[in-house]
């Protein structure tokens, strides 16, 4: 077998947003015989790293890492982006269109060391490596105890982000008013006052499709309740600028609730960049949910309330690297779904982070008994404990660490919010095999 012949790494280095050490020491640590090394590096990253025949990848769970290997005359050359039409592009560059098909593409897995070696023919499988493993269910029950930890390793991480951002730019929150849009709002107006910074940094947008939708009046009340309502900007955008099928072509993905939650956040994104051209920073909610195991289990028959509370970061990963369900193209759970949130505010512009995303904040709520909480170590656990758990944990965390009482709503999805409901129906129709057509004709 012939090495690597050579690496192309399409991601520019400006695209990495560490907040301490430099990106140097970064690949170094990619490349240290002790993967966690990897958790030293803070900061939203998609990194690849060469010593003589090994190549290894790594990445924040909030932003793809794609790789392909192509054929030479010299041998093979791994094709490193976070896209998978700047891998084509690169291939038709080159001469070598013919190799591609989005279905050879690799996503490296989330929270793992990706290694390659000795590529050659027939090209042997990468090796997974975790670098993050927090221990599971080692927190007490008392929610009072957990909501602190959580929402102190969530201002944490938001002050460590904060520390490293230009103090004149303005932040920007996609808010809904639901738990983990407010959360990181309510976080981010203390760090502000905290540091005697202007909260007028700070502005929560809201989308409002033709003026409707649960999410603005939700919003408006959530600021309202929390003294804030000088923050609130509700962005009013037609429903018929939503196009699914543009989305898929953003995210380069076909999954129904990924797909419907682009289209509405590319609406959002884009009157924002027309309203604000210079605006960058945007801090998100994204993350929340996965977190605390807040899906309807209902709505996936093959989940059930014993494997949601007892498998490992289940929502964060997918059902793991070793599982036949893994998919080597996309990955899985949020590790398949940061796209929705990332390829969009990288479409306009902007530079989002998603606190929630972080391991710090993963791991005390890995640490969570979710089984123990809700009876789901047996068949009897309870749905409605587990979906009340997130507002609890969360409302007395900020209270306990902000000293403010936090308004909960129910769960709804930002597409769902965004306009009325019978809009939603016609709007966001889960049509997977329409979606997955399209994808696959971008490259036909």
């Amino acid at each position: 077998m012939k090495q690597i012949a050579d690496v192309i790494n399409l991601i520019p280095d400006s695209s990495q947003h560490l907040w301490s050490g430099d990106l140097p020491a970064a690949r170094r640590a990619l490349l240290d015989v002790d993967p966690s090394a990897v958790l030293e590096i803070h900061g939203s990253f998609a990194l690849v790293a060469q010593e003589g025949e090994r190549v290894v990848l790594a990445r924040s769970l909030e932003r793809p890492l794609r790789y392909f290997l192509a054929k030479a005359a010299d041998g093979p050359v791994l094709i490193v982006a976070e896209r998978i039409d700047a891998i084509a592009a690169e291939l038709e560059r080159r001469g070598w269109k013919h190799q591609f098909h989005p279905s050879y593409t690799r996503m490296a897995p989330a929270h793992h060391v990706t290694t390659l070696r000795l590529i050659g023919c027939p090209d042997p499988n990468p090796v997974y490596t975790r670098f993050f493993d927090p221990p599971r269910a080692t927190l007490p029950t008392d929610l009072d105890e957990i909501g602190r930890h959580y929402i102190e390793a969530l201002y944490q991480e938001l002050r460590c982000w904060l520390g490293a951002q230009d103090r004149a730019a303005p932040i920007g929150v996609p808010f809904s008013g639901g738990i983990d849009s407010g959360s990181v709002l309510l976080c981010l107006y203390k760090l502000l006052l905290d540091q005697g910074q202007s909260p007028a940094r700070l502005k929560a947008f809201t989308l409002s499709l033709d003026g409707e939708g649960d999410d603005a009046r939700q919003a408006r009340e959530f600021l309202r309740r929390t003294n804030l309502e000088i923050l609130g900007e509700t962005i009013d955008v037609p429903s018929s600028a939503l196009d699914p099928l543009r989305a898929v072509a953003v995210i380069e993905d076909y999954k129904p609730l990924d797909v419907e939650c682009a289209a509405v956040n590319l609406a959002l994104l884009e009157s924002i960049r027309e309203r604000y051209p210079e605006w960058w920073l945007l801090v998100d909610g994204d993350g929340g949910d996965e977190n605390l195991k807040d899906y309807p289990i209902e709505a996936n028959s093959e989940l059930t309330i014993r494997s949601v509370v007892n498998n490992r970061m289940l929502y964060q990963e997918g059902w793991g690297v070793e599982s036949l369900k893994h998919s080597l193209t996309y990955s899985g759970g949020y590790s398949r779904g940061c796209v929705r949130g990332y390829a969009c505010a990288s479409r306009y512009g902007f530079v989002s982070f998603s606190p929630y995303t972080r391991p710090s904040v993963i791991a005390i709520a890995e640490a969570i008994p979710f089984a123990e909480l809700t009876n789901g170590g047996g068949s009897g656990g309870s749905h409605e404990r587990l979906y009340a758990l997130k507002g609890e944990v969360v409302r007395r965390g900020v209270r306990s660490v902000l000293g403010v009482d936090m308004p909960v709503y129910p769960k709804r999805r930002f597409q769902h919010g965004s306009t009325a409901a019978e809009a939603a129906a016609r709007l966001f129709t889960a049509d997977e095999a329409r979606y997955r057509r399209h994808f696959h004709t971008l490259h036909a």
